[in-house]
């Protein structure tokens, strides 16, 4: 029986993930690189290959890639000032599960951002725990993050369900035994994710799995 939902947060319940991609696109092609959306979404997404890795990739210099980071990471900033658009269904899914199921943000984000989205979003009040880049040692893929939701909440894996949308995420929450629902967004969709529990085309696909009772 599933007490808990454990559900990742760029690219999932914010479209953060859009945003993050469009301004490193706009400064690699400043600096004439043309990044696609495809590149990004296997190897960085889905790879968890990180910025500095893809752009020396590119060819760029060490100088170059310096000032994309800091030029995007500083833009990125003052984008989350304003309220990130919700994925489709997200607030209505939280609302069906609120009171019925623990629920849980596992992501890879700096909890300050994460905390500024969700008080923006007013996400604040849906979850019981939340887990981000600052709380563990290793980042998905790797299974840490996960196995600190579990151990937070008090629940065993078998009783937990993850819901992410890249092929990192899965195999972070299938390695803390966790069973794992996707819903790719427009920039994962073309990662393979033969691990998963099902695929759903938005959050509410969750539901049926719940009602019909999972595993």
């Amino acid at each position: 029986m599933i007490h808990a939902i454990l559900w990742d947060n760029d690219g999932l319940l914010l479209d953060s993930e859009t945003i993050f991609f469009e301004l490193t696109q706009e400064l690699f092609a400043d600096f004439g690189f043309m990044l696609r959306e495809e590149y990004w979404g296997i190897e960085y997404l889905g790879k968890a290959k990180r910025t500095r890795q893809v752009a020396h990739e590119f060819g760029m210099s060490a100088e170059q890639v310096d000032q994309i980071i800091e030029l995007r990471d500083r833009r990125f900033l003052e984008a989350l000032q304003q309220p990130i658009a919700l994925r489709p269904k997200v607030r209505e899914t939280l609302d069906a599960l609120s009171g019925r199921f623990k629920q849980g943000v596992v992501t890879g984000s700096p909890r300050e951002k994460v905390e500024l989205m969700h008080r923006l979003n007013g996400l604040n009040g849906y979850f019981d725990v939340v887990i981000t880049h600052d709380d563990v040692f290793e980042t998905k893929p790797h299974p840490e993050p996960y196995l600190t939701a579990l151990e937070r909440l008090g629940v065993k894996p078998e009783n937990a369900l993850a819901v992410e949308d890249s092929e990192r995420g899965l195999a972070s929450a299938n390695a803390a035994g966790i069973a794992c629902i996707v819903v790719p967004n427009h920039l994962t969709r073309i990662q393979k994710f033969e691990h998963a529990s099902a695929i759903e085309k938005d959050v509410s696909g969750v539901l049926k799995h719940l009602s019909k009772g999972h595993r």
